[in-house]
């Protein structure tokens, strides 16, 4: 099916481009807001647990079926079971969906680099500066073609010159950065007076960490809780890069001898970390300056929020900013790529073409994709009520569907076909092809036939709103 297939140099190689492509925008964007969001503590317990439990079966997963077909999500699964070409189809819309506004971000955060370079984080900081960025109806645009094209020139260098030689640059640099950030946000403290008592507080960085770390159950309800459940599992999808074909293609890319249980070891522990730490140096810095009222910005966290922050630090908020930022932007390129990366890999599969050519065709499609999502915040604009209750507009409704909608789909089918159909022993086989040890076959085997697909089918409900109409139903009744 059109050229050679690639591959990666080795383990190292791998486990690299596969953390980059967890480790993006959903970690350190993403993570934290939902974090601060759901609770702190309660959040971060949840999501915890469903990386050891459901993180781990489902991109053991995928990454077995990749290498075992070496082709994408499309013919993988038509080459699992016949018949089950479908589901490749469904996985596949869901990286095609994202990738229409994961440039539109990376602008975002590319812009805040190039502010901050310039010595203008004062504007950063000032009320409605972000909101005035994005409603612009140039900037927007050409910071997400730019990043575009950085993305764009990765994928067209190919698997190992490119993927791999990007990740084992800014992926060390990345984690890195992002502790020494986090233990800084440990330091900070802040004194004034407390606008309810009118006496004098002090916050401190060590009680934002509470915060984050311990769970609060105080006005917990059911219903509350499954939300938070859902945040949690979407995160998880988003942060691992599972149920949209990325790993199945990544997988793909991985030699015979490499040990697939300890490399998903490594990749399950290096995304945690960083996600963790990045929630550890957002959430107590943000609390410091702004307390709880800033733990509420919700998607703007990191762009309304921080800005903030950076200036109550005064002349070391600048230096912070940059760094910060920079971050970020690497974060949010190796994620982008492994998105783009998996609609070309599928794509050559597809039309029997070479990389080169694809990559060109996608990147300018995503060019006219990105320019239409930049839009919905000013010329396309409007406002649209999802089936889960929040309201959004264009980029909105793209994260909903892929994140909400498919993903869940996708596990649920997935681990349908893996845990009834093909069996475990399938996945378990190709794991130990090599005489690998795999102490977690029998959780592996329990978790795929029984506890993802009903826990996958109640998210789903959840997510389209079945629950609320069946509660406003029952409280129509009496």
């Amino acid at each position: 099916m059109g050229e050679k297939r690639s591959s990666f140099s080795g383990q190292v190689g791998f486990v690299l481009a596969a953390a980059g492509s967890a480790v993006g925008v959903g970690n350190i964007w993403r993570f934290p807001y939902l974090a601060a969001k759901d609770g702190g503590g309660l959040f971060l317990l949840i999501y915890i647990i469903l990386v050891v439990t459901f993180g781990s079966t489902l991109l053991i997963s995928d990454l077995a079926i990749g290498r075992k077909t070496k082709l994408s999500s499309i013919y993988a699964y038509d080459k699992v079971k016949k018949g089950w070409k479908f589901l490749g189809v469904i996985t596949f819309f869901v990286p095609t969906l994202i990738m229409t506004y994961y440039a539109v971000i990376g602008g975002w955060i590319t812009k805040y680099v190039t502010i901050y370079l310039s010595g203008g984080g004062h504007k950063a900081a000032s009320n409605g500066y972000f909101n005035g960025f994005i409603t612009s109806k140039m900037a927007p645009i050409c910071f997400a073609i730019f990043f575009l094209a950085a993305t764009s020139v990765i994928v067209y260098m190919g698997v190992e010159k490119g993927i791999e030689a990007a990740s084992k640059f800014i992926m060390p640099i990345l984690f890195v950065i992002i502790i020494g950030i986090a233990i800084f946000s440990l330091t900070l403290k802040y004194t004034g007076t407390d606008p309810v008592t009118g006496k004098e507080m002090t916050r401190t960085g060590l009680d934002g960490l509470k915060i984050y770390v311990f769970p609060d159950f105080d006005g917990l309800t059911v219903q509350r809780f499954f939300q938070i459940l859902l945040d949690a599992m979407s995160q998880l999808f988003f942060s691992l890069s599972v149920a949209m074909g990325i790993m199945i293609t990544y997988g793909s890319y991985v030699k015979d001898d490499v040990n697939l249980n300890k490399a998903a070891g490594q990749i399950e522990l290096f995304d945690s970390i960083v996600a963790i730490f990045a929630g550890m140096m957002i959430i107590p810095a943000v609390y410091v300056f702004m307390g709880m009222d800033g733990m509420s910005a919700g998607p703007g966290l990191i762009f309304i929020s921080l800005p903030k922050v950076f200036e109550a630090m005064g002349s070391a908020g600048t230096v912070v900013a940059v760094v910060f930022f920079v971050m970020v932007a690497f974060a949010a390129l190796t994620s982008c790529v492994s998105v783009l990366e998996t609609i070309v890999a599928n794509c050559m599969e597809l039309f029997h073409a070479p990389r080169q050519k694809v990559t060109a065709i996608c990147t300018v499609l995503y060019t006219a994709a990105s320019v239409i999502i930049c839009l919905g915040y000013n010329v396309f604009y409007f406002e649209k009520t999802l089936p889960n209750g929040s309201v959004g507009q264009l980029l909105d409704i793209m994260d909903y569907i892929s994140n909400n909608f498919l993903m869940p789909i996708t596990s649920l089918l997935s681990a349908i076909l893996i845990g009834w159909i093909v069996k475990p022993k399938w996945v378990i086989d190709e794991v130990t092809k090599n005489g690998e040890d795999y102490k977690r076959r029998y959780i592996y085997s329990f978790m795929i036939k029984f506890v993802v697909p009903v826990v996958m089918f109640i998210l789903f409900l959840q997510s389209i709103g079945v629950f609320d109409h069946i509660r406003n139903f029952i409280v129509g009744l009496f």
